[in-house]
């Protein structure tokens, strides 16, 4: 299979194979990209330089001469081909929750009068939840938490808008986002996606399906790095009408006026805040490098096969009833990670790492395997299922292992 597989080159793009399991000599098995990607091979070189020449001989040159400026945007028309969305509709800075808030708090500005509540995914990451009630405080709205498969009977016209995880982060379970975005239009309200765990590893079509505001973050599967900045995506025909809760300078008409009086950039550059994180930044605009000649319909094949082929490994090397998958088996439904439930996952994934085998764990009893085509192989696949295996074999049986949802 990884004679035959297409992408497979790609894998020399990325720093892997370093460290060695001491017990037999073979490399980590690194499943844990779905919460930190591998550093892409054009990176150190960047920064070096950024270091070096950028900030250590040109120094504040570098806003214009170095493109430092106009960062944001450019690494944001990098990043859009691979959701979907044409260029002038994506900026890059600040992190995933700032981001949120602007699009939460900018989202309710440009809903209809009487607008009473937003709906909240109820599976939702904690801090979503966290930014839509406090952006529900100072709006004067109410949050209420409803299942994703549930929106579109939900929805009403009191609905300003909808926050939805486009992947379940737990489950790896993929959201309808062209269904949801449809009903929740014609209830007049407006969609905002998560896209932190699909970003990269599916196609997600934002324009196509006239998704509204989405956000992401890079340091998964765009393997941008650790806090790598996040980006916001504004649908084109809303930009004149997105008025950020978060003015700052930079995202001003004239920034270098330094006028006491706010007047809003055109377009996109709206949703900039404060002077941008330029290591982050351009550590994540040479790691985007990795992309070249990369069609995300390709990831997305090698995706399914891959996950397709992890779970027909642990269903022949796990010993029967120790672990049981989460994850959708219909391909419409399943993101790019496995979530299998087991009892005692904790230990179970701390003796997989101990093992050469990187996953993560999320409390209380769920394993996750993250599949990023761009550098995991099918041989990883088979080997992690295999001493998933030998671990859960090796551990006594407590209870009813996988009973639940």
């Amino acid at each position: 299979m990884d004679a035959a597989d297409p992408l497979a080159a790609l894998r020399d793009r990325f720093v892997l194979d370093t460290v060695t399991d001491p017990a037999t000599g073979l490399p980590d098995v690194y499943l844990d990209g779905n919460s930190l990607g591998v550093l892409p091979r054009t990176v150190p070189d960047r920064i070096a330089d950024v270091l070096h020449r950028e900030w250590g001989e040109l120094r504040i040159r570098s806003w214009t001469e170095s493109g430092w400026w106009t960062a944001p945007e450019r690494v944001g028309d990098k990043i859009a081909p691979l959701i979907g969305a044409g260029p002038g509709r994506v900026v890059v800075g600040d992190s995933t929750s700032v981001n949120i808030f602007k699009a939460v708090v900018g989202g309710v500005r440009m809903a209809g009068k009487g607008c009473t509540e937003i709906l909240v995914d109820a599976t939702t990451f904690p801090t979503d939840g966290y930014i839509a009630r406090s952006a529900a405080r100072m709006t004067g709205l109410a949050v209420r938490p409803v299942e994703p498969a549930r929106i579109a009977d939900e929805v009403t016209e009191r609905t300003a808008l909808a926050l939805v995880n486009h992947v379940d982060y737990r489950t790896g379970a993929l959201n309808d986002l062209p269904g949801i975005t449809h009903a929740l239009h014609s209830a007049g309200a407006l969609a905002v996606w998560d896209l932190c765990h699909s970003a990269g590893a599916l196609p997600v079509g934002l324009d196509a399906h006239h998704v509204d505001l989405a956000v992401g973050c890079t340091y998964k599967y765009l393997n941008g790095g650790p806090g790598s900045p996040a980006f916001l995506y504004v649908r084109e025909s809303l930009q004149e009408r997105f008025e950020s809760p978060l003015p700052g300078w930079n995202s001003h008409a004239e920034p270098f006026a330094m006028d006491p009086s706010y007047a809003p950039a055109d377009g996109v550059l709206r949703g900039r805040v404060g002077t941008p994180d330029i290591l982050s930044l351009l550590a994540l605009e040479a790691a985007l490098e990795v992309w070249d000649g990369v069609a995300i319909e390709d990831v997305r094949t090698k995706s399914l096969a891959l996950t397709d082929f992890f779970l027909e490994c642990v269903a022949g090397y796990v010993p029967a009833g120790r672990a049981r998958a989460v994850t959708p088996q219909d391909h419409r439904r399943r993101g790019s990670q496995v979530s299998l439930r087991c009892s005692g996952a904790g230990e179970v994934m701390d003796e997989l790492i101990r093992r050469g085998v990187v996953g993560d764990f999320r409390h209380p009893d769920v394993l996750r395997f993250g599949f990023t085509p761009l550098y995991t192989s099918f041989a990883d696949a088979e080997r992690a299922a295999w001493v998933l295996g030998e671990v859960l074999g090796a551990l006594p049986e407590v209870g009813p292992a996988v009973a639940g949802g």
